[in-house]
C-alpha cells in the first residue's frame, strides 16, 4: 500500500504514526459526511489477472445500495454492462457497447440477479466495501487511535490536499480490519480509498467525486 501514497503526486509519507486529535476528528466523520451528502459518485477499480474490472457508479448512503456500469480493462468485454446492488444481491445487464455512465432510469428488464458473495469474489467484496462507506453517525474519535488507526502522510486527490490514514479494526467495514487507507481532505470528505481483498493480488481504489452524483431511482427487481 505505501506504493500508493509515493507515487502520488505531491506526495508526504511521513508516516506511520498516531493521528493527532484533528486528524482524528476528521477520520471519525468521513463516512459520516457520505452518509449527510446522501450519495456519492463513485469509481471503482477491480484488479484481476485477467484485467481490471472499472464500476462507475452512483452510491446511496442512505438506502445502501448502488447503481452504475462496469467496464473491462485489459481483459475481454463480457463482464461489461449496467451492474446494481445492495448489501445481499447484485443484478447485471449484460450489454455489447456498454456505455460510459449508466442511464438515468435502469432498463425494466434483461437482468439477472444472484446473491452478493461474503467471499471468494473480489467484485462482490469491492462493492460491499463501498457500501460500508457510509454511516448515520460519526465514529468515536478517541477511541479511533487505540483500535489501530494511524496516519501515513499527506497527498493530492485531483487538486484536494488530503491526509492518508488507515483505519481501525471494525466489524462493519466488512472484516477489512486495517486495510483500508483513506485520502480524507481538511473538513473530512473522502476522496479516494483504497483496499486488500483476500481474494485480490493487489488493492481495490475507490475514487469519490470525480463526476457528479446522480440520485439512484428504483432499482430492478429480480426476475
Amino acid at each position: 500500500m505505501a506504493a500508493l501514497l509515493i507515487a502520488g503526486s505531491g506526495s508526504d509519507p511521513g508516516g506511520p504514526r498516531t493521528p493527532t486529535s484533528d486528524e482524528a476528528d476528521r477520520l471519525a466523520i468521513t463516512r459520516f459526511r457520505n452518509y449527510q451528502a446522501h450519495g456519492r459518485a463513485v469509481t471503482i477499480t477491480v484488479p484481476g489477472t485477467a484485467g481490471e474490472l472499472v464500476v462507475t457508479a452512483s452510491v446511496d448512503y442512505r438506502d445502501k445500495r448502488g447503481y452504475g456500469v462496469v467496464h473491462g480493462t485489459g481483459r475481454d468485454t463480457s463482464s461489461d454492462g449496467l451492474i446494481a446492488w445492495t448489501t445481499t444481491s447484485v443484478s447485471v445487464l449484460p450489454m455489447t457497447g456498454a456505455p460510459a455512465h449508466a442511464p438515468a432510469s435502469p432498463p425494466r428488464s434483461g437482468w439477472y440477479a444472484r446473491p452478493l458473495q461474503s467471499s471468494g469474489s473480489s467484485l462482490d467484496s469491492s462493492l460491499a466495501i463501498v457500501l460500508s462507506l457510509g454511516s448515520d453517525r460519526p465514529d468515536n474519535a478517541q477511541l479511533l487511535p487505540q483500535n489501530g488507526a494511524a496516519w501515513w502522510g499527506r497527498d493530492r486527490v485531483d487538486g484536494h490536499r488530503v491526509d492518508v490514514m488507515t483505519g481501525p479494526s471494525s466489524r462493519d467495514r466488512s472484516a477489512t480490519a486495517g486495510n483500508v487507507r483513506y485520502w480524507i481532505g481538511a473538513d473530512g470528505t473522502m476522496y479516494r480509498i483504497s483496499v486488500s481483498v483476500g481474494s485480490a493480488s493487489q488493492e481495490v481504489v475507490v475514487d469519490f467525486g470525480t463526476r457528479k452524483y446522480h440520485p439512484v431511482g428504483a432499482l430492478p427487481k429480480p426476475p
